[in-house]
Formats: structure tokens, sequence, C-alpha cells
């Protein structure tokens, strides 16, 4: 659709020529406001507006009244809720698939007080005094001159404080005259396609930054930006489709909200109005948590006692992955892990891409009988070398499937109301006969019986790829596919976790696709980046936003999964290869994958750099499971953005190419063929982990001709690394009373590949 520059068209999603049976009910002044079991409820009415470009009161109809209700959690908690779809709900569920309270959640009372000499303002404190919510119903001051315009409709006007500290404002005066509206504080719209959707709007400021939304292949700071939360096959890592939207945000301002909803949903971050942060739900509902705080950490471990913590993957998925699309027998398989262990490449998972079934991509959870004639045994066998075997598999039914008519017959699958339009690609969920339908309790159980197959047989991984996407035109037992396209990825992966878990003792998936709470069921990877340097700028980009969406585990494809201009067959540059492989070094784990060979060896000319750089990595494996650990119980992430330590630096609220790795290392990967880049040490001493070299921090480095075999990495001041001090095969051999602690001071003169 071209813009038309009216709020009601290209942000409230209204039909610009104004054919479509809809209207807009926007928010009035409070009529009522009191307190009821600890809540403060305001009842607000809702004013019909004109159907027309500019806004106006609808004379002809009766304001409607809905309950505005507001709830206090502790730790800095606010929650905003009100269901215009059933007026007489004012009260907002606290268990869901979504939401997984802490223990530290407690929801409080709140305290209502009329302030004195006022139009009939309000504040609500804590029990212990701290004002958090002011509610504003003075009449703004005017010096009257005109009538030209006719005078603004009465609003609604609260601020929120989280933290009892940094205000958070609904953007009540949004406009640039009274029938202009650039956003709306809270608003509604009917349709009588029931096609009923609901805005949410909160002040920002001229210098405010933004950051999250999930996996976001653009800038550090968001703002200006306007996203449609509605997951899709991203189809690479460098345009505004992603595999993984999450609905939460966090603002310079020190305070995030999460806004609890699996609809497809709208967010503009000081994009359609430079003034206001606008969320827009397909669902005539709104269900928002403000969450305050002193750091980017605390914020974030505020969204997680919300939806959930990471829990913590075993050890052996620390290790190098090594995988291709696709291994497609036994033989080949082993060659190759025997070949990584002839020439002490360490490495502990073997992953079988979409070559293990009986035909190519055509998923039936069933190993090809000629091609893997034993597969316990060649699963055993592995093991006993020191291999976990991870499988690729999907969560749609294909018409070809042996279990099609099992599955059509107990509606293990979503039943289709109409024909699907495939789209020959295989990269399709519409290419497939159905979708697994994860509402359903017996449809879930039986998807949980197909991998339990093959987890007693011995794999270790399920690789829960896709989930971005659901037939749409289908018939889900508990869910209507509008709500259950988001909140697909959750339940799939959710399933594919437990049984795991259940079978093997280790929670761990291979995802893609995510959504709220998907950061209980570790682990996610960044789907198919080219292999290429801005295939890495974006995989990086989208790593950094995703650690500051609530994942604290994220891996991608090294050195890219796909090549162009030929999407399958071109050739990975060398330069390329090595400088990924750093980057995988220092993340939280690390995969080889893509459309062609992946093998080091068939990359002599830099072989013996990348051995070098697995060697690190299972030198620093020690480092990697204590932040770890410590990622699973707070907010932070493997992979930091530098806001994480220094959000009251501003360059940092702005640097996307560079990154913490724990809390420790500061990472710089290079990413073109130069051999440069730039690169800014933020507070603090830093050393250079390869030479000693010292820094201070607050300053830019420009830094030249950088080895091939060398990136820059500095460690704090003070640090204590601990590192395994031997070369080993796999995690297997590694005995954890060997780690020695590395003292990263003056004395230390950087470590040696």
């Amino acid at each position: 659709m071209k813009p038309t520059n009216y709020h009601l068209f290209d942000f409230m999603d209204f039909d610009p020529e104004l054919k479509r049976e809809e209207s807009l009910w926007k928010a009035g002044r409070p009529n009522g406001i009191y307190m009821r079991d600890g809540d403060i409820c305001v009842n607000i009415p809702f004013v019909k507006q004109v159907l027309s470009n500019d806004m106006a009161e609808d004379p002809t109809s009766e304001n409607e009244e809905y309950t505005l209700v507001i709830r206090y959690y502790e730790p800095n908690i606010i929650r905003v809720f009100v269901d215009f779809e059933h007026p007489g709900n004012t009260s907002p569920v606290e268990a869901d698939e979504m939401l997984k309270f802490a223990k530290q959640i407690k929801k409080k009372p709140l305290q209502l007080f009329a302030e004195t000499d006022t139009q009939g303002n309000y504040y609500a404190s804590t029990e212990d005094g701290i004002k958090r919510i002011h509610i504003v119903q003075t009449t703004p001051d005017i010096d009257f001159w005109s009538n030209l315009q006719p005078a603004p409709q009465e609003t609604v006007d609260i601020r929120f404080f989280p933290d009892g500290e940094h205000e958070v404002r609904l953007a009540s005066y949004d406009h640039f005259s009274p029938p202009r509206y650039d956003a709306l504080p809270v608003a509604f719209c009917k349709t009588t396609s029931n096609n009923n959707r609901a805005t949410l709007s909160f002040e920002c400021k001229p210098d405010e930054c933004f950051v999250g939304t999930g996996e976001r292949f653009m800038k550090m700071d968001l703002s200006g930006q306007t996203f449609f939360l509605k997951n899709q096959d991203g189809q690479g890592v460098n345009n505004r489709r992603t595999y993984k939207n999450i609905p939460f945000y966090l603002s310079s301002r020190m305070y995030g909200t999460f806004y609890h909803t699996t609809a497809h949903s709208k967010l503009s971050l000081a994009g359609h109005s430079t003034r206001s942060v606008q969320f827009l739900s397909d669902q005539a509902m709104i269900d928002a948590f403000i969450i305050g705080g002193n750091s980017v950490e605390e914020i974030i471990r505020g969204y997680r006692n919300l939806t959930g913590y990471p829990s913590m993957p075993p050890l052996w998925s620390f290790g190098v992955w090594m995988s291709r699309m696709t291994y497609f027998s036994a033989d080949e398989v082993n060659s190759i892990c025997d070949r990584l262990r002839q020439e002490h490449y360490p490495c502990d998972v073997i992953h079988l891409d979409t070559g293990w079934f009986k035909t190519d991509w055509l998923c039936e959870w069933k190993f090809n009988d000629e091609r893997f004639p034993d597969p316990p045994a060649f699963i055993k066998g592995l093991k006993d070398k020191g291999f976990r075997v991870s499988l690729w598999q999907l969560p749609y039914v294909a018409e070809d499937a042996e279990q099609i008519t099992e599955a059509r017959e107990n509606n293990y699958i979503g039943p289709l109301t109409k024909q699907q339009a495939s789209e020959g690609s295989n990269f399709s969920a519409l290419d497939y006969a159905g979708t697994i339908d994860f509402t359903y309790d017996k449809a879930t159980e039986w998807y949980k019986g197909l991998l339990r197959r093959l987890l007693e047989m011995g794999v270790a991984c399920i690789k829960t790829d896709f989930g971005e996407n659901i037939h749409m035109d289908a018939k889900y037992k508990n869910m209507s596919p509008e709500l259950l396209n988001n909140l697909y990825a959750l339940l799939y992966q959710k399933a594919a976790y437990e049984v795991t878990k259940e079978v093997t003792g280790d929670g761990i998936v291979w995802a893609r696709a995510a959504w709220a709470g998907c950061q209980r069921y570790p682990l996610h990877w960044g789907g198919d980046s080219c292999s290429s340097w801005d295939g890495l700028a974006g995989s990086l980009k989208g790593g950094l936003h995703f650690g500051l969406s609530g994942f604290a585990f994220w891996s991608h494809d090294v050195p890219g999964f796909h090549t162009l201009p030929n999407f399958m067959n071109g050739i990975v540059k060398d330069d390329v290869y090595v400088r990924w492989t750093q980057f995988g070094v220092f993340s939280s784990h690390i995969r080889y994958h893509g459309t062609n060979k992946r093998e080091p060896w068939h990359y002599p000319n830099i072989a013996p750099i990348v051995k070098k750089w697995w060697n690190l990595r299972y030198a620093l494996i020690p480092y990697i499971l204590q932040e770890s650990m410590i990622a699973c119980e707070t907010g932070y992430s493997l992979l930091q953005a530098l806001v994480f330590h220094h959000h009251e630096d501003k360059v940092c609220w702005h640097i996307d190419d560079e990154y913490y790795f724990g809390n420790d290392f500061l990472v710089a990967p290079v990413m073109n063929s130069e051999n440069r880049r730039e690169v800014y040490l933020p507070e603090g001493s830093w050393v250079d982990f390869f030479t000693g070299k010292c820094y201070e921090g607050r300053q830019w480095l420009q830094l030249e001709n950088i080895p091939l075999e060398k990136m820059p990495v500095f460690v704090r001041d003070g640090a204590e690394i601990p590192m395994y001090p031997e070369h080993v095969e796999c995690t297997d051999e590694m005995d954890m009373n060997k780690v020695v602690t590395v003292k990263i001071n003056r004395a230390f003169t950087g470590y040696q590949l």
C-alpha cells in the first residue's frame, strides 16, 4: 500500500478508500478511578470517531466504557490491561504458555490517593510509599485566540513509574491539530469482519534509542523503525523478515515493554511518529508489562521473570558441531568423523540434515534403511568416538509421508479448509499437507513418540527447523491460526525439548523460529545467512538484538548457509571461512553448516588456522560454562551488546559490530577482505588477548593489516579466565579438575594460538 501520511491508514490499517465497515474508538477522559483487590481500575469512555481522514467525534453514537486495569508486580513491573472483546473481563491471566512467573514476581497492592487542589488528579503508590502511577485529569491551560480549529477531544493521561524513578507516559497529545493525530494513547477498532484490533502508545523523547524486538538484522538503535511482529521464513539475514519476533523492546530511558499477545502485531519505535512508541495488535486486547530498572541486565531479568529463564545446555553442546546440507549415508558420516579424529580436529557433534530419510527432504522421522542399515549401531559407534548425533526434521507432514493417513484421521495435523497452493520449493510449509497441531495434546504426544524412537536409539539432539509459518487455512483444535502462528514455535520447541530431556537427560533443541518464552528451550540459531561479509554482519546484528530480547544462547551457520549468486553451488572464500570461524569460536555455540562443503580440509590453505581456533574454542569451554550458568540465572546472554554494560555511554547504543562474550571478553570480528576495522573500547582498562598490550577505554582504535589468523579480542584488565590447558578431541576427554585460571593483568603477555 502506498503511504498516505494519515495515521488512520498507515498505522491503524484502515481502508484508505473508507469502503470497509470499520470504526475507530478513541479513549476519552476517565470518569471513574478506584481500587479493587490491589489493582487500580480506570473506567474510560471510548468515543467513536467518524470514518474520515481526519478524526472527529461521531455525534450519532454513544460512548462505550471499558475498564483499564493497572497492576503492580515486585520487582519494578507495571501491567496495563484492557479487553475490548470482553468488556467484563478485568482479570488478566497470570500463567499461560508465554507467562511463567518466577518466584520473584509478587503482586503488590497499590494504594490510591486523590491529589488536593486539582481537577481530579490521582496518584497510586505501593505500600513502601513510592509513587508508581500518576493519573492526570487537569485540563490543559489555553490562551484563546481562534476557533478556526476544533477543540481537542478529551483524552486519557497516565504516567507510569515502574521503578519509582523513570517515567513512562501514555502518548496523550501526539497530534498536529486536533483532527490530525500521529498516535493514540489507547484505542480500538471494530469491523464487521471481526478484524478487531487495539493500540497502545507511549511517549518517547527525541534522543531515545531502542533495542530488542527479536532477531533483528538492523542497526543497534531501532528508533525510526516500524516492525510487523509476524514470524516468517527470514530468507536470509539482510532484510526486514525474521524468524524470531519477540514482542519486547528496551529503551535507553531505562525501561522495557513486553506485550503479552500472540497476535500478529505492529510495533513502531518512533517510526510513524518521532514522539511515540506505538503498538497495534490484531487482537482487540491490550496486555502490556512495563518493566523498570537501573541497567539493561536488570530490565531483561524482569522480562525473564515474567516469561521464564533459559535452562543450561549440556557440556557437549559447547563443542564444535559439524554439518552440511546434507550427508546421505552412514558411510559418508563415518568417513567425515574418522578424518576429524585422524587429523585432530576437536569436534563433539555430527549433524544429519535433510538426507537421512528414505527421500531427501521427505520427513518421515525414520532412517533410510539402505543408506543407514543399522541406525542404533551407527549412532553407538559415533558415540564411542566422542560424537553425538543431531537430526534435522520439521513440524509438517508431507502428502507422500507414510504417516499422512494416520495424521489426517486422528487430526494430528490441522485439517485444511481449502487446497493450498504449492510453492514447489521444499522451503515452505505450503509444500506440505498439513501442520502438526500442538494445541492438541494427542497430536503433541504423537509427535513426541516419533522423536522418542530416535532418541532411544541414541540421538542426542533434534533440529527443530521451520515453525515460523503454519497453514493459515486450517482448523486447529484449541486456537485460531491467527493467534497460533507466532506461538507455534514455542509449542513446537517445547514438545521436542521435553521429550529430549525425558529420554536423554539433556534439555536441548536446535531451533530457528522463536516467540516470547522460547528462551526456556535452548538453543536457537540465526537461519539461512549468506556466506559473505554482509551475511556475517547481518548475523551479528541479529544475535545482538536477540540477546537483548531475553535469549541467552544463540548460534549461526559457519561460514554462512548459502552463496551468491548461485544459492547452492557457489564457492566460500577462504577469508570468509576463517573470519566466520573466529566469530563462531566466540559465540555460545559453534556449528558448521551450509549448502556445500564445510569440512575444513576442503579449504587447505586455511585449514591449519581453523584447527588452531577450534583448539582455542575448547580451551575456552570452562569460561563458557561459567558464563552460561550466570546467563541462566540473570538477564545476561553469552553474546552481549555493549549496552549491557555501558547503557550510560551513548556511543554504545549505536555499535552493532562488536560485543562482549560473557562479561570479560570484548570481541570485534573482522568483516572485510581488507583486514581492517575500527574498534571502540568502552570505559575501563583493556588487554589485548593475543599480545598482552594494555589500552584505556573510551577510545577508538584504527586497526590495519590484521593478520588472517588473528581477530581483535580484548579482556577486562584484572579478569580471571578459567581455561582448559590441554588439547582434546572432544568434551568427553575433559577433566574439569585440570582447569587453570589465567589472570589478565599487566604481566599477561598474550595467548598463543
